[in-house]
């Protein structure tokens, strides 16, 4: 029986941080050499982002000011074991509240949810949030449990690909996925143009899936994975002493320009071009990335409409993200028995891309 994803939900901090507020905050730090006070602007008013959530509410430069700000404005950069604390105190609520809004969504009693996996990678703690969604939700006390960690912005990939894989070899399983990132809690002032890139378009949030076999929603068909081994150097995630450092070059997008219509290629018929699917979950790590993927596979606009859309009022929430605009495609409205192609970047390069059919809209 094939897999399908019977209900997608989302959940994001309290705080909103404006673009344009937090672009004069992070401009406006007095140890900026001369590139900084350049960049941070240029990559902020370019980022196509409007707004984005965070669980550090002194970011919000209305606030009070607390570990990341102190109350004149000046930024500080807590240790990454600082960074962990709160990770562990405040990822659980985002997971628990995700996880039972995709429950709530497909109708599914918590006590039927067979196997539990959950993703992130902007933090780590035992026992973890998977504990507290089985508590706070109601899930059996022996309900399978996998973690997937420090995969990055397309680790959704391969939580679906496990889900699948339960729900097709056992029909009476139900799947629930979860995928969390607190990205906010890696934010420095800083003069590194990665450290910049990220500091103007990583946003928090959660989304959450429910897979069985068979139903209404969107079956999968298939998956893809591609690696761009050239790529490795640019697109990396890896700890320091002040959060999880993040390269994101500008190599980036040229890169998927090149490699995406090929990582694809294999979720399309023989006849069948990019275009002829009308809509395409692409991951939207930056503007530029969006760009040079609908440019390389000749989308229309109303293709990846939605990756913008994520893009403007959520930012990059890793893992997270991509989830977050398969259900923006799905609100906007996408017929019964459309085609639709999911397609995330992660560190490697790795391409991860899944394609789906609307059952039931």
């Amino acid at each position: 029986m094939t897999a399908t994803i019977r209900a997608i939900g989302t959940a994001v901090p309290q705080t909103t941080l404006d673009q344009a507020a937090v672009r004069d905050l992070f401009a406006g730090q007095p140890d900026l050499g001369r590139l900084g006070r350049r960049l941070v602007p240029a990559a902020f008013d370019v980022s196509a982002v409007e707004h984005r959530h965070t669980v550090i509410e002194e970011l919000d430069a209305t606030r009070p000011g607390g570990l990341f700000r102190q109350d004149g404005g000046d930024l500080v950069s807590p240790s990454t074991g600082t960074r962990n604390d709160r990770y562990r105190e405040l990822a659980p609520a985002l997971f628990v509240a995700a996880a039972r809004d995709a429950v709530d969504r497909a109708g599914v009693d918590p006590a039927a949810v067979t196997h539990l996996v959950t993703v992130s990678c902007t933090g780590f703690t035992q026992p973890g949030p998977d504990i507290d969604v089985v508590d706070q939700l109601g899930l059996p006390a022996g309900v399978f449990r996998h973690h997937i960690g420090f995969m990055g912005c397309c680790a959704a990939f391969p939580a679906l690909r496990i889900a699948a894989a339960f729900a097709e070899a056992d029909p009476s399983a139900v799947v629930l996925v979860v995928c969390a990132e607190l990205c906010t809690l890696h934010v420095r002032a800083s003069d590194d143009p990665d450290q910049i890139v990220a500091n103007s378009v990583f946003g928090d949030g959660a989304a959450a899936v429910v897979v069985t076999g068979g139903g209404v929603g969107l079956r999968i068909d298939g998956f893809a994975t591609a690696t761009v081994p050239e790529g490795a150097s640019e697109m990396a995630w890896n700890i320091g002493d002040e959060g999880f450092e993040m390269v994101l070059s500008t190599a980036v997008p040229k890169l998927v320009g090149v490699h995406v219509p090929a990582a694809v290629s294999t979720l399309l018929a023989e006849d069948e071009v990019a275009a002829d699917v009308p809509v395409w979950a692409v991951h939207p790590g930056g503007r530029a990335i969006v760009d040079r993927a609908q440019e390389a596979l000749g989308l229309p606009d109303s293709a990846v409409a939605s990756s913008r859309n994520v893009l403007r009022d959520h930012g990059n929430m890793s893992s997270a993200t991509v989830l977050f605009v398969l259900r923006d495609a799905l609100e906007q409205g996408v017929a019964d028995d459309s085609a639709l192609v999911a397609v995330a970047f992660g560190p490697g390069l790795t391409v991860e891309s899944a394609r789906m059919t609307v059952v039931g809209a």
